[in-house]
């Protein structure tokens, strides 16, 4: 049995989930200018990504016995490209710190499933976060 602490967290991942993914999914219709089809495609592809994320976190969730969250967290859309990907890079710096937690207190849980399935997620917020990271030219 999971308890409370780890079923709440679980619930802010989904909620950071459906944020990233509705922010993303914006960004990708809104961002104009001259490099605005490429990096609208990264928008696209990690949106996509990020609600598959959800859909994992909230089956998990279930199986713990927890009621999966609705609401996403606030979504920060931004104006240029460049305010974009500074709001997409601070979202993912954050989804990695949690990220990290979760697995820590699934680990000291013995809750093996979660920990791996946060490990491999943990594998993709990092590589949207060296995506995002590169398009900002840091």
């Amino acid at each position: 049995m999971a308890s409370e602490k780890l079923l709440a967290m679980l619930n802010q991942a989904i909620a950071r989930e459906l944020q990233v993914s509705i922010q993303y999914m914006w960004q990708h219709v809104m961002v104009v200018g001259l490099h605005s089809e490429a990096i609208g495609g990264v928008f696209r592809s990690v949106a996509i990504a990020e609600m598959k994320h959800a859909e994992v976190i909230a089956e998990r969730l279930d199986y713990l016995q927890g009621v999966p969250t609705t609401k996403p967290a606030p979504i920060q859309v931004g104006g240029t490209v460049e305010e974009m990907l500074a709001k997409d890079v601070t979202a993912e710096e954050e989804a990695i710190a949690m990220y990290k937690e979760i697995i820590a207190l699934a680990t000291a849980e013995n809750d093996p499933v979660t920990r791996l399935l946060f490990e491999k997620i943990l594998t993709d917020e990092e590589d949207h976060h060296y995506q995002f990271t590169t398009l900002l030219g840091r």
